[in-house]
């Protein structure tokens, strides 16, 4: 690493990445000692949601610490080869950690009904209330939505962990790229991709610990679903920025559309997710025709605004930040 610049932000990138990964990694370590110890961990003990956090902590620690040496021989391609051996990263740490890992829960020292469960299994749970309302909250209609248990629930989990990846793995290695080449053509989208990634990221913290304040029923409360539905719209945004950054000096119809489409269906697909998860229902934002979902299709009319949402603030993005020769 010839040029200072570079690595200095290098090595600040890597710190910053080991200081925010810190609390994940440090989840992942207590679970696997607990789990040596006692053979289980004990809910009392666990900490919130160490998947996917852990994971995605370890991948995008692995992926920006190998930035100089697939960028000295993949070159172009490096962000391809940094997003491939993240993901893989992140896949091998979730498949470990859902199949190796026991949660028991304990009532005064006894093992109730639920007893001990795989930790894909208890995340299931967790995807509907926070864990500190999982004791307290009153059983109604999500009881049948539970249904039989499905691995397909993560598919949307899955979607939400590689596009926290990709972005922010497109964020160091754009700039690295835009440090050692002085082309500052792709600055707007990086420094929005870096915001947009940062907002996402904090509002899925926030999922984590307070399941954006629903109460186990269908219908959830006006402040719940506001909080939703900007959730599933900064989570296509933020993958359709990723497209606008490789698409900045295509043809017009190309660097708005394409974006936007990408947009649309990555937010189709937590809606997929969710219906998968709460076996073939979605959670209700309101009463009435707008809110009802639609026969045949299950999504409301709120529904399809918040995806065609998702769309249209990539496609004012992509206007925004194109280039004026493209």
């Amino acid at each position: 690493m010839k040029n200072k610049t570079f690595r200095n932000f290098y090595l600040f990138s890597v710190l910053g990445i080991l200081l925010a990964s810190f609390y994940p990694i440090y989840m992942g370590v207590s679970v696997v000692a607990d789990m040596i110890r006692f053979g289980t961990v004990y809910a009392e003990n666990y900490p919130k949601y160490i998947i996917p956090y852990t994971p995605i902590a370890l991948s995008v620690l692995v992926g920006v610490a190998l930035m100089p040496i697939l960028l000295k021989y993949l070159k172009k391609y490096s962000l391809l080869g940094g997003s491939f051996i993240s993901v893989a990263v992140f896949l091998t740490a979730e498949w470990i950690l859902e199949k190796m890992v026991i949660v028991t829960r304990t009532v005064t020292g006894v093992v109730p009904v639920f007893g001990a469960s795989k930790l894909e299994d208890w995340q299931m749970y967790m995807c509907y209330l926070p864990p500190t309302e999982f004791e307290e909250r009153t059983w109604t209609e999500v009881d049948v939505l539970l249904g039989e248990y499905s691995p397909w629930f993560k598919l949307h989990f899955y979607a939400i962990s590689i596009v926290l990846i990709l972005s922010i793995l497109n964020c160091f290695y754009g700039f690295a790229k835009m440090i050692q080449s002085k082309n500052i053509s792709r600055r707007k989208p990086l420094i929005i991709q870096s915001i947009a990634s940062g907002a996402f990221l904090g509002m899925c913290i926030w999922a984590c610990y307070t399941a954006f304040y629903r109460d186990g029923n269908i219908k959830i409360s006006g402040w719940s679903a506001f909080l939703m539905s900007v959730f599933f719209v900064l989570f296509g945004v933020t993958m359709g920025i990723y497209v606008i950054s490789f698409t900045l000096t295509k043809k017009k119809a190309l660097s708005l559309v394409l974006p936007a489409v990408v947009a649309s269906i990555v937010t189709l697909v937590m809606y997929v997710g969710e219906l998968i998860l709460l076996s073939g229902h979605l959670y209700r934002f309101g009463s009435g025709f707008f809110f009802d979902g639609i026969p045949g299709i299950v999504l409301a009319p709120i529904d399809i605004a918040v995806i065609l949402a998702s769309g249209g603030v990539t496609a004012m993005i992509a206007n925004i930040v194109r280039t004026k020769n493209a």
